[in-house]
Order: structure tokens, then sequence, then C-alpha cells
């Protein structure tokens, strides 16, 4: 886990005079070009601005949690942009709206690289976003950081994955429930891959660790109804919920939750989906005391998220929590600056190369890129939600957990890819 790094200081400075000379002074810096991603479509970087795209939803079911990523990105932007740029140019970011569905994430991700021609894309929520983005991106050979924990079981020449794979965040979540001894699991989902994927991998689990599933049920993302579903949960005999609800139909999912006299205390909810924001969207009142598992907290100690939150606050307003894909979208923009200042080069290929052993003192803690899977190491944070609407960590992996997202590691998962 060695390579080049980002000092705690430096997330929100930028990267130390020694490093970026290092870097610079090994490669050489290469910046009046017209970078080509294949296809026709070239990354204009011959001026003294370069153009990165930001593809979020900013309407739709999905804006509830995508709008505030959208932010955090502008915000490393402006910072970046603050001290001094990437290779001595400004970006200038460029919005497009998903829109919460995944055909206009295909196009809008097209306009980006052919007609905007930036250098890299940062954004995508939902696996259903992703996947619908990730052919027009490996087509024109062009880049794109995801920010977002998700299923496994992918791989893709030209994405960048900062969110949680399946074994720093799904698994970390069922091992906590088996060692207190919650055994009896009702998985309840959004009806799209990401959920059904996610279950696939749970029954697994299960199955190889002496736990039980005794209900499986999905709801079309966006749903607000919720009453047959949580009756079903309500009898099923579970000992906890496992959640893989997305967007705004956790609001009506927990309401409803509560309206059935359900408790963390009588039957726990561990959601893999719902952060600091969505919780103040939904009601602290709905939430109190119940689990999430990511891989950052808003109250994750240390200076470099000190740092973060105070930043996010001054420029979105003291009332604002920051969230796990937030932070993760936050830090992906200065991983992508720290693989083209050691690469001296925004050429994609280029920029792939160097990214292996990358390193930043992030908010959420330690993180490096692993080059062979172009995923993150991350630790594991378990936590539960506050009557103020803050999650506290109640348990953590100690150390940033390899990437492994095929399970290859596990035997119970043979088979699942």
């Amino acid at each position: 886990m060695s390579g080049y790094s980002i000092s705690r200081r430096g997330l929100l400075a930028g990267i130390s005079a020694a490093g970026a000379s290092a870097a610079l002074g090994a490669c050489g810096a290469k910046t009046g070009d017209t970078t080509s991603t294949g296809s026709g479509a070239k990354a204009d970087t011959s001026g003294d601005t370069v153009k990165v795209g930001l593809l979020n939803s900013l309407s739709g079911t999905m804006a509830i949690s995508e709008v505030t990523v959208h932010n955090a990105l502008l915000l490393a932007v402006k910072e970046i942009n603050a001290s001094g740029g990437v290779l001595g140019k400004k970006l200038q970011p460029v919005s497009q709206d998903g829109a919460s569905d995944w055909p206009t994430f295909a196009e809008k991700a097209e306009t980006l690289i052919k007609n905007d021609k930036v250098v890299a894309t940062f954004g995508c929520w939902t696996s259903a976003s992703r996947k619908a983005v990730k052919p027009v991106f490996e087509r024109y050979k062009s880049l794109l950081f995801y920010p977002v924990q998700y299923e496994g079981l992918e791989q893709s020449p030209y994405i960048f994955y900062i969110g949680a794979t399946t074994n720093q965040q799904i698994v970390p979540a069922l091992d906590y429930l088996k060692k207190r001894g919650l055994t009896k699991l009702y998985l309840v989902g959004s009806d799209y891959v990401f959920p059904r994927t996610a279950n696939k991998i749970i029954k697994a689990y299960a199955k190889a660790n002496g736990m039980d599933v005794v209900g499986e049920d999905y709801a079309p993302l966006g749903s607000t109804e919720f009453g047959t579903i949580v009756n079903k949960v309500k009898g099923a005999g579970a000992d906890a919920v496992f959640n893989t609800l997305n967007g705004d139909s956790n609001v009506a999912f927990f309401k409803e939750y509560k309206s059935a006299g359900l408790t963390a205390k009588s039957l726990p909810v561990v959601s893999v989906s719902i952060a600091e924001e969505e919780v103040k969207s939904i009601g602290t009142q709905y939430l109190d005391g119940q689990l999430t598992a990511w891989n950052y907290y808003e109250t994750t100690p240390g200076a470099a998220n000190t740092k973060f939150v105070a930043a996010y606050q001054a420029a979105y307003g003291k009332d604002k929590p920051t969230s796990d894909p937030m932070e993760a979208a936050y830090i992906s923009v200065y991983l992508w600056k720290a693989m083209v200042e050691k690469a001296g080069s925004f050429d994609v290929a280029k920029v792939k190369a160097a990214s292996g052993g990358i390193t930043l003192d992030a908010p959420e803690g330690k993180v490096t890129v692993d080059g062979a899977t172009q995923h993150v190491y991350k630790t594991a944070r378990i936590g539960k939600v506050g009557s103020d609407g803050l999650i506290t960590e109640v348990w953590n992996s100690g150390k940033p957990v390899k990437p492994d997202p095929y399970l290859k590691g596990y035997s119970w998962a043979s088979g699942l890819s």
C-alpha cells in the first residue's frame, strides 16, 4: 500500500510542493496537448483550463442523495483551483443532470465526452446508472470516477471505484450481525441491479455462515407504498432487516416501519444506502438507533475530516451534514489530481498507469488506490443513528481493507460472478 501520497494538510491545500515536484520531475509535465480518449473523441487540454464532467441526478427520485454529491465535487474543484489547479491548469466543471433516468445518464455521459471534451467525469450513484454509462466510457476510452458503494462483481478499465465494494461494506455488516447473534435476516431492497446482486451475495454468505434469510422483497425505485412489505417483515420472525432501498423510498419505508410499531430495539435495520443526508430527509424520529454500514461518517475523527466538514458547511450551510458518498466524491477529484500529476499528463493511459499506490490521508482515513482493480483500500465502519441525526461509529475494521470486487478471497462466493 505504499506509493504517491498526499498529506493530511495537502488534501485541502493541494499536493505538497515536494511531492508534486518529485512526480513532475520524474515524469515530465505534458500540459499543452489534446488528449485522445478513443473513437474520435478528444479531451481538450490545449488552453489554460481543462473541463471536468460532473454527472449526477439533480432531479428525480435520486436527487435526495445525489445533489449533495454534486456539491462536494464542486467544493473539491474550487479548492484545487484555489491551490493552483492541476499541472498549472484550472478546472472548469461541466454539470449534466442524469435526472434519475438511466438512458439519460448514458446520453449525458456521451455529451460530456464528445461535446464538452472533458478530461475525466465524476459521478453516478445507482448501479443502474453506472451500468448504463459503462459502455460509453469504455467506447471512448474516457475515465469515470464512481463515488458510491456498490455490489461488486465488476471491473472496468475506464472506471475508478472510489466507494466500497462488497467486502468493504456488505460482508463486514453481515459479520457484525452474526457476531451479535442476529442470524435471521429479512431482505428489503429497490428493484434494480444493486439490491438484487447484493442480496444474492448476502444469501450465499448466510448459507455458509449459519444464517437464515426468512424473507426477501423488492419495491420499484421511487416507490412510496410499503404497507404490505412491512407487514410481511413484522410477521416473519426475523432478527434483523438488511436494507438496500435507495433514494426517497427510504422515507416511506421507515415511516411505515415505525407506524407498524417496529423499532431499532425490537427489530434492527442495517442500511447500506442511508447516510447523514438521508437521515435528515427521512427524520431522526424514524431512524433513531438504526444501523448503517459505510466507510465514513461526519463524526469520523481526524484533522482531515474536521477540515472537510468545516469547508463543506462554510460553502453550503452550517446545518448541512456530510456523508460517505459525498466524501468519496470529494476525494475522487483529489485522487485524479494526484494521478495526473504523478503521470505528468492528462492522457488517460498515462493516468491509469500512474494510479497504483496513490495514497491519500482522506477524511475517512488513509485510502490507497489498488492499480490492479482500480478500486480503493478503505476502512469498514458500522454506525448507529443518533437522535441528533448524526451517525456514530460502533465498530470499524481497524485498518483499510483491500478491495476484493469479485470476492475471490471467500470460498462461499465461488460461482457468484
